[in-house]
């Protein structure tokens, strides 16, 4: 019997309400893993996002030798063995839909000088990996990716890698932390400087595993041939899980939501940027350094929302979150334009043509750039929409239902495990009047 992919059916209107907390953040929870096995000592991490995404990258380490215990309630503990450590694994490692996974542990293995290949999920394989092969290359790495330059990346085992000067692009985090990775093994010293604020997550988590690395404005640099210590990591909740809540109130007439223990990183803050510059009412309080890592509480109630032109120098701050940003502009009155954002056209989707597609379900017009996407925001319509397995995409759809006037059915939804297991029965719990089907 064959079965149809999962689906959300939400029912129009509705308020959000409550006090939330969102899973934990995606990106630390990856790195904490990858530092954690790589430190001399014990890593107790708490808060770890028990998501398809991270969990992939638990696994492979447990496939490198590492033992790790958990997770459980979100607490792991890694047993640490040493830069010198890993083991290559006795067969490919599978990181599903992640390319965060993919992207760093390229750089990692490749220093490392471990053979390995990395595989993923149909998704995954046909996203690029070029952008962050070709400083690799330059490094000295032996990466044979496909023909089409994407995964698997067969990782073969070679000389030291030579630290070098990279000037970026196009601005990643992913291709950032790579290197960065790669360079714990490397002769010399590795740079990379970026057109762009990134985020930073790597940076802080080395410093407060006691690596040193060297930030100047916009680069950053460390030298090879260092040690890590094990340190307790707390994960905070994930800005990209809770953006989806923010907007959904931003948008209900008569919603107040506040989403506790939040990554309030400088570099995530580009989602409460935009939305402030669209009118929305958000206030951030106790704002404190948890790791390293600045945590608050983020109250969001609603008002009405204004198009506008998003400002370039956000775009890299609020990358994932575009496509719940983009349901806030089909909700506002006016025009939101949006331009620089080329790189959203090679995320699980091209979030560009896929959120116009499933606008133009809804009755909201929204003309795609090659860059960008120009939306004419109203009061959206109801209809069948298909995410195309994204799972941002897909829950941004279900926020949409909030100010719709007609239930919105989102089709292709199991992706959503990978970064927000849970989603249905929290975003019910605060007011969405949401539903799996099949």
């Amino acid at each position: 019997m064959i079965h149809s992919p999962p689906a959300f059916h939400v029912e129009p209107g509705g308020v959000l309400r409550g006090n939330l907390r969102v899973p934990g953040d995606k990106s630390i929870s990856h790195r904490a893993i990858m530092l954690g096995a790589l430190a001399d000592g014990v890593t107790h991490i708490s808060g770890f996002l028990e998501g398809e995404d991270s969990l992939a990258t638990l696994a492979a380490f447990r496939r490198m030798g590492v033992d790790i215990q958990g997770p459980e309630a979100g607490r792991v503990v890694v047993n640490g063995v040493g830069v010198d450590g890993l083991k290559a694994p006795d067969g490919p490692l599978y990181v599903g839909n992640s390319g965060t996974s993919m992207r760093l542990l390229a750089g990692l293995l490749a220093g490392a000088g471990l053979e390995a290949t990395l595989t993923g999920d149909a998704s995954l394989s046909v996203r690029p990996m070029k952008r962050v092969l070709t400083p690799l290359f330059a490094m000295g790495a032996r990466i044979e990716p496909s023909p089409e330059g994407t995964a698997p990346l067969h990782i073969r085992p070679g000389g030291a890698l030579t630290g070098i000067h990279y000037d970026m692009p196009v601005a990643s985090a992913q291709v950032k932390s790579a290197l960065l990775l790669a360079g714990l093994w490397a002769r010399g010293e590795t740079c990379v400087t970026e057109p762009a604020p990134t985020r930073d997550h790597t940076e802080r988590m080395l410093a407060g595993f006691g690596y040193e690395v060297r930030q100047e404005p916009s680069r950053r640099c460390l030298r090879g041939g260092g040690r890590l210590r094990a340190c307790p990591v707390e994960v905070p909740g994930d800005i990209s899980s809770a953006a989806f809540f923010m907007v959904g109130a931003a948008i209900a007439p008569g919603s107040d939501v506040t989403i506790r223990h939040v990554g309030l990183n400088p570099t995530r803050l580009g989602v409460i940027n935009i939305l402030r510059a669209m009118g929305a009412d958000i206030e951030t309080t106790e704002t404190r350094l948890v790791g390293g890592e600045p945590v608050g509480e983020v109250r969001v109630r609603y008002r009405p929302l204004q198009g506008i032109a998003i400002p370039v120098d956000q775009v890299p701050l609020a990358i994932d979150e575009f496509p719940a940003l983009f349901i806030a502009a089909a909700c506002a009155r006016g025009i939101t334009r949006l331009s620089g954002a080329a790189e959203l056209r090679v995320k699980e989707s091209d979030r560009i043509q896929v959120m116009a597609d499933g606008l133009a379900v809804l009755g909201i017009a929204a003309e795609t750039t090659p860059d960008g996407l120009i939306i004419e925001g109203g009061e959206p319509g109801g209809g069948t929409v298909d995410s195309h397995g994204d799972h941002r995409i897909a829950m941004a759809f279900a926020m949409a239902a909030l100010g719709a006037r007609e239930a919105i059915t989102v089709r292709d939804v199991a992706n959503v495990a990978t970064s927000f297991p849970g989603f249905v029965g929290l975003a019910a719990g605060a007011g969405l009047a949401i539903a799996e089907a099949s």
